[in-house]
This record gives structure tokens, sequence and C-alpha cells, in this order.
């Protein structure tokens, strides 16, 4: 004879995870190092697989693999504060699509590149992935 177990489920119906707004992705830590080849087409190419945030509905977490690629033209990004950049959205609620977007355009401003694309792979949640690409070109003077 099988035993019939009962699960309630309504206890799981208002749960939801505490998350941070967008002001607390800490865009002040990122730093730049001077490039010393403004004349090369240099590609520099920056993966992690350990980025992430929050499901801003659910507050449940989003993973993502996030490949950095950019040419430079005057400045490098200073890795340890990418790092920290990167990890401060860890708690903030936000879309994959956006946090895509918000990187790309607060490492433009930062390092104003001749061009850049970050790439986000999310991982599948509820059996769906997201890939996300967006990409920066400086106008031609």
């Amino acid at each position: 004879m099988e035993k019939q177990v009962t699960v309630d489920h309504s206890k799981y119906q208002n749960i939801r995870f505490d998350t941070q707004d967008e002001s607390t992705i800490m865009v002040d830590i990122l730093e730049t190092i001077p490039y010393e080849y403004p004349d090369k087409e240099t590609e520099v190419v920056i993966p992690t697989d350990e980025f992430t945030s929050v499901c801003p509905w659910s507050g449940l977490p989003d993973f993502a693999e996030i490949k950095i690629t950019f040419i430079p033209k005057n400045d490098l990004i200073e890795m340890k504060s990418l790092k920290y950049y990167l990890t401060s959205y860890r708690n903030v609620g936000i879309y994959q699509e956006h946090a895509t977007n918000r990187i790309l355009d607060d490492l433009v401003a930062l390092a104003k590149p001749k061009y850049m694309k970050i790439e986000a792979l999310w991982n599948p949640r509820g059996g769906l992935g997201t890939s996300v690409v967006a990409e920066y070109r400086a106008e031609k003077v």
C-alpha cells in the first residue's frame, strides 16, 4: 500500500525575494588604463560565466555567461574594477535584455571604444534560455 503525500502549494503563492534597484550597480567603481596601441585594431575578449542578477518579477536568480568583446581606442577596462562592477548586479532586479544593454552602455561610456559587443547567454529557466547580443560602433569622423 502506497502512502499518499499531500503538499500544500498555497504557501508558495506570495513568496518574493527582495531585490535591489539599478541604483546599486557600482558604475563608479569602473576604471580604465591607457591603451598604448591606439593605431592597432586589437580585439579584446573578456569572458565570464559567473554573472548573476535577479528577475525583477520573482526575485529568483538569473545566471549568464557574459562575453565582452571590444576594440579599444585610447583606454582598456581595468579588470578588477570590472569584476566588482559585474558582481554588483548580483541582487539587482533587472530583465536579461536590459542587463545586457546596461552593461554595454556603461562600458561604452567608460572606455569609449571603437567597437564593443556584449553577448549574454542566460541559463534556461522553465525550459527557456535566452541569448542577448548588444553592439556599439563608434561613428567615423
